[in-house]
């Protein structure tokens, strides 16, 4: 088998419009949420968030690209332009026939259909723009990305509820490793920070009104927020031979179902999935020095996969760092796992662990060092990033430090 590396990562999210800007902000454990601002917002419950500001499309794509482009588009072209500046590639000839997009996301164009939802039953317009369909199709991300830097290969997006980034990360992980392709550009990317989006999951009864404290005792739900994460998987002889700059490796990956419940967790499936990754790594729970949680906020998600950690690491869990990053960008859905990969590499490249902000108070049911409230100083050397979705869907990948 091939071994995996990564050569390149782009982002555009609430802590910034790049890596550099983003990993500061998680650096300085800033808080990217904040007030909504958008029509309708003095009919929603929940009017916070962690949404893009200072973010005008209009000086980045041209009006016949934004016919084309909804936001959550918009967002991972962003992404994978600075991802693929990074990394040097070209995509021609044999490389380009090879190479393909995996993508995460579960909305898909919402702010596409909450404007055209608008039109025809609010405004009672009897005709919809004719490019709606494309651009509020779930694949369109992925489609652009692929015509954008001339993608030949394996193109897709798989939608996962919040486990989406990771099963797509885990895909195009598969095919590099297999010898299926040599580079696969993947990650997720969502914007549902609309009224129809946010009104939607205020019915879940999840969200929290004031702020996301992930493990804390104090924690009341999660807040959404929106973005993208875009890395470039490639082949680690592949890297070399071009004298590409190595951000970490892949090393393994596992996916389980809980089958069990829509929305409640499960610990034997999230410990399955934990369990599996590092043995697909060919790692032993001792290599483990940190864990990018999935940490939604909620009550049930956080102690479930406290006790999963528990339950697989034993002893070792007590020397673990496990924060959740969504503390400070939000609950991207789609999209959160890829932007959680850059505390990841952040973790083994600079050796700073990101914090869980907001921390207020213990919670017997989370027992573990979360990294309260500022960033820390540590050396390690394989890192683990979970993701554990509505419909019992869980994804988790393992890194290494290079």
């Amino acid at each position: 088998m091939k071994r995996v590396v990564i050569t390149g990562a782009g982002t555009i999210n609430a802590l910034g419009h790049d890596v550099p800007e983003t990993l500061g902000a998680m650096k300085e454990g800033h808080c990217g949420i904040g007030p909504l601002e958008m029509r309708d917002v003095e009919r929603l419950a929940v009017q916070i968030g962690a949404q893009v500001s200072d973010f005008a499309s209009d000086t980045i794509f041209n009006r016949q690209q934004l016919a084309l482009y909804d936001r959550f588009t918009q967002f991972a072209l962003i992404a994978a332009r600075e991802a693929l500046a990074q990394s040097g590639l070209e995509f021609s000839g044999a490389l380009s026939a090879k190479s393909g997009v995996v993508m995460g996301n579960s909305g898909g164009g919402m702010q596409t259909l909450d404007e055209n939802y608008r039109t025809v039953y609010e405004d009672g317009k009897n005709r919809v723009h004719p490019f709606v369909v494309p651009k509020l199709m779930n694949n369109a991300a992925a489609s652009h990305i692929s015509m954008e830097f001339n993608l030949k290969g394996p193109s897709f997006t798989v939608a996962s509820a919040c486990a989406s980034s990771n099963h797509a990360m885990a895909q195009a992980f598969q095919m590099v490793r297999s010898g299926m392709a040599p580079v696969m550009i993947t990650g997720g990317t969502e914007s549902m920070l609309c009224f129809g989006g946010v009104k939607a999951w205020e019915g879940l009864r999840v969200m929290s009104k004031d702020a996301c404290r992930p493990f804390s005792s104090t924690r009341n739900g999660m807040v959404q927020g929106e973005g993208a994460g875009v890395f470039v998987f490639e082949e680690m002889d592949h890297a070399k031979a071009r004298g590409a700059e190595i951000l970490a490796e892949v090393i393994g990956f596992a996916m389980t179902s809980d089958a069990s419940d829509i929305v409640m967790p499960s610990r034997q499936g999230a410990s399955r999935a934990i369990a599996g990754a590092l043995q697909d790594a060919g790692v032993n729970r001792e290599e483990v020095g940190y864990i990018n949680a999935h940490g939604t906020g909620t009550a049930a998600n956080d102690k479930t996969e406290c006790s999963a950690v528990a339950d697989v690491f034993g002893p070792h869990a007590d020397n673990l760092m496990m924060s959740s990053t969504k503390s400070m960008h939000g609950h991207l859905i789609g999209g959160t796992g890829a932007v959680e990969l850059l505390a990841c590499i952040m973790a083994l490249r600079d050796g700073v662990i990101a914090p869980t902000i907001g921390y207020e108070e213990p919670d017997p049911e989370c027992a573990l060092d979360v990294v309260p409230n500022e960033a820390r100083e540590a050396s390690v050397d394989v890192v683990l990033s979970n993701a554990f979705a509505f419909g019992g869907l869980n994804a988790v990948l393992a890194l290494r430090r290079v």
